[in-house]
């Protein structure tokens, strides 16, 4: 059996939700839309529309939906190619990929989004497969990104750990019975990350790297290697 070692990837693999915060807040700005940074920090993670839904309402005119996305869009689109990775983020990944666990990347990101990550990031060579946003009908906190990507990588619920750094994160992986990890580089507070289902908190990859030998990777590997897993 295989085991999948699934992560998130703004705010876990890259320095990137406060980016996402300063754009977000610009383009709601520039729409007439007055929108605290810090509520819009607690919803990064989310798909644009369920975003959106989050900070302006059910009541919003949804025809702005479009236009606030592509205004997003396009503020963050200008950081490209400066998008900084988060310390010792691709040796986490190899460090997996050397112990036999399949990397898969879940994010919200859009494909060229996607892209400019994954170049930041800089650990392809590690990088089993990526599920994004374009790949199911809802995103996080629904566990259909999570279940995508365990098909991706040829592992049950019970081989994988799934990392991130949002509440989102550790709902959608609990609601798919994948074992959640909390990062504490997205700017989430330990015990929201934990009262979402985070059953082991860092603070960001260079720590979880240090700790990989005491972390839940080696649980899930202890209790596959115990039912006769890989």
């Amino acid at each position: 059996m295989n085991r999948a070692a699934l992560f998130d990837v703004d705010g876990t693999l890259a320095d990137t939700n406060h980016l996402h915060v300063t754009c977000w807040w610009e383009a709601l700005r520039q729409a007439g839309h007055t929108v605290a940074m810090h509520d819009i920090h607690r919803a990064i993670g989310l798909p644009a529309e369920d975003l959106l839904r989050h900070l302006l309402g059910d009541d919003r005119d949804t025809s702005e939906d479009e236009d606030l996305s592509a205004a997003h869009a396009t503020l963050y689109g200008t950081y490209f190619d400066r998008l900084p990775a988060l310390d010792r983020a691709a040796d986490l990944l190899r460090a997996l990929d050397r112990r036999g666990w399949r990397v898969v990347l879940v994010t919200s990101a859009g494909s060229g989004e996607l892209g400019a990550l994954r170049r930041a990031v800089a650990a392809d060579d590690a990088i089993t497969a990526t599920a994004s946003s374009d790949d199911v009908t809802e995103g996080k906190p629904a566990p259909d990104p999570v279940s995508h990507a365990l098909g991706l990588g040829g592992a049950a619920a019970r081989d994988a750990v799934f990392v991130g750094d949002t509440v989102w994160d550790m709902q959608a992986a609990t609601r798919a019975d994948v074992t959640a990890v909390g990062l504490l580089s997205g700017g989430i507070p330990r015990h929201c990350l934990e009262y979402a289902g985070a059953c082991a908190v860092f603070q960001h990859p260079a720590d979880l790297l240090e700790n990989l030998d005491s972390s839940p990777f080696t649980r899930v590997r202890k209790e596959t290697g115990a039912l006769g897993g890989a």
